[in-house]
């Protein structure tokens, strides 16, 4: 019997434990017959709306920036921002800071602008 690859990371090293199946790479788990990938993780601002990829932003709190002796100020509108739904330590926003280059933010700091 063939396993189905894993449908959030494509791992073809998948196996079964009872009716559950398991990739090792992830750790994902799902049952068989069950889609996963179509489950789509809203990720919401600090109000509650719902973000997607090329909304705009601003901040609501400063953050200071590691490595830098200076902060990013409330108010800092972000522009073209771009949703990391499987982001493990809670930074699930990628954008550019004018400024400040390339940064990864986390939704609660943030409200839809």
């Amino acid at each position: 019997m063939s396993l189905p690859n894993c449908p959030k990371c494509h791992s073809e090293y998948t196996y079964q434990d009872g009716d559950l199946l398991i990739c090792p790479e992830c750790l994902h788990e799902w049952k068989d017959g069950e889609n996963s990938a179509e489950q789509a993780v809203v990720i919401k601002d600090a109000n509650g709306n719902a973000l997607s990829d090329g909304d705009s932003v601003t901040l609501i709190k400063e953050l200071k920036v590691k490595g830098s002796s200076s902060a990013i100020k409330v108010g800092t509108k972000v522009k073209n921002i771009r949703l990391l739904p499987d982001s493990s330590d809670g930074h699930d926003i990628d954008c550019k800071i004018e400024g400040f280059g390339a940064m990864k933010l986390k939704s609660e700091f943030v409200k839809k602008a």
